[in-house]
Formats: structure tokens, sequence, C-alpha cells
């Protein structure tokens, strides 16, 4: 896993290397923080996208429930007045509780995570546009919301805070990750689910977990979008953001037959591409060919971990068979002698 990672901070400092070279405005301070900000926005549900694809599965809800969670989060500010920390936990709450649901229906029912959250990803974006009457929600700063945007797009000493948080946040889920017990039983589940719940995993809460994490990182990851843009529009906030997600992860090393991927592949993954697409932007590709550049990156991704898989395979195979001829000219000098 460092080797992949280190693969990966190898092609972004040579990708960003001749994106500089091509225009020396890519390397300029104010292009730098932007694109840390942005990689701190995508970074955080891109983690919880990771999440779930090392279980094996797949989250293609993401973006439809930032577009729900993002107007109820707006209309608890605006139209109830309520106070903002408890309108942030509420949408916190509100990502578990869908995290929850699909956890529910993935683990409990046996629906494929395909299914589920295609579904998920219908319902949330068509009940966002009900509630709103298909209008654009915002709203007008005043104190309450003064506060939580410093917070959600101010910065410290230049850094945007997106970027701050999505470090933290990436550290403390390397831990959890990488050093627990947790961690270890993901990767189990993802490699092999009959496998795991024959060694006493429990693997139907493991994979819950996932989804619910995601739909928590999703919840914070609304606040912090809404003010960014400062405001929502329904039917287009958060379009495609599962596939930026996707992309992100699967640029980061995480294989969509589970079992595999890093925390820190996946910031990678995230700012490489954030990379790509300034890169395109700077080639004057039109901005409509971004969608056309995450499905390629998704594309490329899949056939190299499909290359990778094949190889590891054949190694795994002829060091077994070299192993089998070893035994048996073992066993043939025992007889002759």
């Amino acid at each position: 896993m460092m080797k992949k990672d280190l693969g990966l901070f190898v092609l972004l400092i040579v990708v960003s290397a001749i994106t500089g070279a091509i225009n020396p405005a890519f390397l300029s301070g104010v292009n730098l923080l932007n694109m840390a900000n942005l990689i701190g926005l995508f970074g955080v549900f891109a983690l919880g996208e990771g999440m779930v694809i090392i279980t094996g599965g797949i989250d293609l809800s993401i973006g439809s429930m930032l577009a729900l969670l993002g107007v109820v989060f707006i209309d608890l500010l605006t139209q109830y007045e309520i106070y903002w920390p408890l309108a942030l936990l509420m949408v916190i709450a509100g990502g578990l509780l869908l995290g929850a649901l699909q956890a529910f229906l993935v683990t409990k029912l046996k629906m494929q995570p395909f299914i589920v959250t295609l579904c998920g990803l219908l319902i949330y974006r068509g009940a966002a546009r009900y509630y709103t009457t298909d209008s654009t929600r915002g709203f007008g700063y005043g104190d309450e919301a003064d506060t939580i945007s410093n917070i959600a797009s101010g910065h410290i000493m230049g850094v945007p805070n997106t970027f701050i948080f999505l470090i933290v946040l990436a550290a403390i889920m390397a831990v959890v990750l990488h050093r627990s017990v947790y961690g270890r039983w993901l990767y189990a589940v993802g490699k092999n689910e009959e496998a795991a719940r024959f060694s006493g995993i429990p693997t139907g809460v493991v994979i819950a977990v996932a989804y619910i994490i995601s739909g928590a990182l999703a919840g914070i990851s609304t606040v912090m979008f809404v003010f960014y843009t400062n405001s929502v529009s329904p039917s287009s906030f958060g379009n495609f953001y599962e596939l930026y997600a996707i992309a992100a992860a699967v640029l980061g090393g995480c294989s969509l037959r589970g079992g595999e991927g890093s925390i820190v592949g996946i910031v990678l993954g995230t700012a490489l591409l954030q990379v790509l697409q300034n890169l395109v932007n700077i080639l004057g590709i039109p901005n409509s060919l971004n969608f056309a550049v995450m499905g390629t990156v998704i594309l490329l991704g899949v056939l190299v971990d499909q290359q990778l898989q094949a190889r590891r395979r054949l190694a795994a195979a002829t060091a077994g068979a070299a192993r089998a001829s070893a035994a048996a000219a073992a066993v043939r000098s025992g007889q002759s002698a």
C-alpha cells in the first residue's frame, strides 16, 4: 500500500510540474490556495466513499444527499432560526440517518449496494426538489450565518479551513483504518466477506459502519459546500459529486473489488483529480468535458487495477507451482535415498 501511495505522490508532483511548465499561473499563490480549498471540500466526502468501496460496495447517493441536506440546513438557519451549532448537528445527524438507512437495506435486507444507493440518488434529489418546489434556497448573512461561514469558508494563516479540516480528518481516519481492529476487519470483509464471516467477524456491522461514516461525512460536506456556494439549487447542487468521489478513491488506489485502499491514497487522488481539472482549464479544454475527464480517470484506474490483480494472481500461481515442484523434488529425493 505504501508503494502505491508513493507512486501516486510522484505522479502528482510530475503532473503538477508539467502543468506549471505549461502555465506558470498554476503555481501562483492564489491558484494553489483555491485548489487547496477545493481539495478540502471534495476530499471529505471522498473519504467516506473510499470506506464504502473498501467493503466492496459503492455509494452513488452522495451528491443527492448533499442537495437534500443542503436545503434543509439553509431552512434550519433562515426559516426556523435554529442556533447554528444545533443546525450543524442536525444536518450531520441527517447524514448519519440516511447512511444508516442504506446500511440497513444492504446488510439486513441483502440488497445490492449499487441498487440501494442508485435509488437513494433518485429519492433524495426528488425529495429536495419537492421540498423546495424546485426553487433555490439561500440566506442573508446574519450573525448566526456569519459565525459558521467564517468557520466553514475562512482560513488560518492563508491556508483554507477546509483543507486544514481535511488533513485533521484524514489523520483520524487513517488511525481508524490502519491502526484499529475495525480497520483490519474492514479490509478482511472487502477481500472476502464469506471468509471474514466464518472467521467470526461481524461483517454486517463492519459494512453498516462504513455506510454510516459516509453519510456523516456527507453531512459535514454539506455545510462546507453551502457556504462555498452561498445557495442551494436542489436540481443541480451536488450533481455528479458521487462520480468525483469514486474517481478520487479509484485514483487513490481503492479497488472496486474491495479490500484495498488507504486514506493517504484517497487524499492524493483528490488532489490529483483537482490538478488534472486545472490542467484541462489551462489547456483551454471546455468545462463541459470535465465529466469526460472524470470518466476517463475512473476507466484508467479500473484498467490499471485489473492489470495489477492479474499480475498478482500470476505471481501467486507461479510461486505456488514453484513450492509444489520443490516439495515433489524433496519427496522423490527421499524415496531414492
